[in-house]
């Protein structure tokens, strides 16, 4: 699951790069016409492009670092950042919000610990229960 949310990150890290070297290369072609507000426009155009996907990967990095923290490799009994958890009403991996996986015919949600349904798994264990939505979820196992 570690894998899959870090090659999420990494192309995000990718689309925002591209975005902002496309856009920079945009804002470099412009060329000064007989309406100069065309070229002030076009320019102003590529520089708010440049900030937004400038502001896409600072969030991209920040949930790389987030990634980066987890050892993968780590035994707990209680459900905390890195966690795999398996319930009777759906599996998940503790780290960063990033959609659906499945994996060995089993789907996964990637959540963030700070996600409502991540607030109530973190700190509980195998054989603990919790109600969200309407829907009790029963912990049958945590890697």
């Amino acid at each position: 699951m570690h894998d899959c949310c870090l090659e999420y990150v990494n192309k995000r890290i990718d689309a925002a790069q591209e975005a902002i070297r496309t856009a920079q290369h945009s804002a470099n072609e412009e060329t000064k016409s007989s309406a100069g507000d065309k070229y002030e426009t076009g320019r102003a155009m590529a520089q708010l492009e440049i900030e937004k996907n400038t502001v896409q990967l600072g969030e991209a990095k920040k949930l790389k670092q987030v990634l980066d923290q987890i050892l993968v490799e780590r035994e707990t009994s209680i459900v905390s950042m890195g966690s795999v958890v398996l319930t009777n009403q759906g599996n998940f991996f503790i780290a960063i919000s990033a959609g659906q996986y499945v994996i060995d015919a089993r789907t996964y949600f990637a959540i963030s610990p700070n996600s409502p349904i991540g607030q109530k798994l973190i700190g509980l264990r195998v054989n603990d229960s919790f109600l969200f939505n309407k829907k009790e979820y029963m912990i049958s196992l945590i890697q």
